[in-house]
């Protein structure tokens, strides 16, 4: 699927009922950061076929960042079927969108606002990886939020990840700044205050 440019709010929901994933874009044309971020998005864009993806320049369409209290621009907007579910801010590369397409960045569905909130966690891994596909799972199993990070296609991601920990193996997951090597579950559930 293209990238489509939207013309109002009601043209975003008619679009967007129409996917089970749609990304949407706002942009104001000739802001550094926002065609950074343009530039990325359509990268990525070009790369994944399967998910609605969609622009709006703030500067034409002014009845959208109003229906979700958008103050600034650039903003990606991430609906699952036509439910709102997060807003992701600034210039992201395009490996990053590329991933969320792809679903390697996940979101936990909260159910209760008074919640403690989670630290973030970033997991460093590889497509061909047994124990990395385990702790997926996990994180899924267990509504945490996580962005998953290919090191075998993002070699500065890789460089960070040994830079880190002084190991090359996978997983990895950097939870609130801490990182963890291997699968390892009493210290991801201390972590993240999972009780088993």
């Amino acid at each position: 699927m293209e990238t489509v440019e939207i013309k109002s709010y009601q043209n975003l929901i008619e679009n967007i009922n129409n996917n089970e994933k749609s990304f949407a874009l706002l942009y104001k044309k000739e802001s550094e950061q926002s065609e950074c971020a343009l530039s990325n998005f359509n990268k990525a864009a070009s790369e994944n076929k399967e998910v609605g993806k969609y622009t709006v320049n703030v500067a034409k369409v002014r009845d959208i960042h109003g229906e979700f209290s958008i103050k600034s621009v650039p903003v990606l907007l991430y609906f699952e079927k036509s439910e709102f579910k997060n807003v992701i801010k600034g210039c992201n590369d395009a490996s990053f969108y590329l991933n969320l397409f792809n679903e390697n960045l996940y979101s936990s569905k909260t159910t209760n606002s008074d919640e403690k909130k989670q630290p973030k966690v970033i997991l460093y891994s590889t497509p061909s990886c047994s124990w990395c596909t385990r702790i997926k799972n996990y994180f899924k199993e267990q509504n945490i939020k996580f962005r998953n990070i290919d090191v075998s296609k993002d070699e500065k991601a890789a460089a960070e990840m040994v830079k880190r920990s002084g190991q090359q193996g996978v997983p990895q997951t950097l939870i609130g700044g801490k990182i963890i090597v291997g699968f390892d579950k009493n210290k991801i559930d201390n972590l993240l205050g999972i009780r088993s």
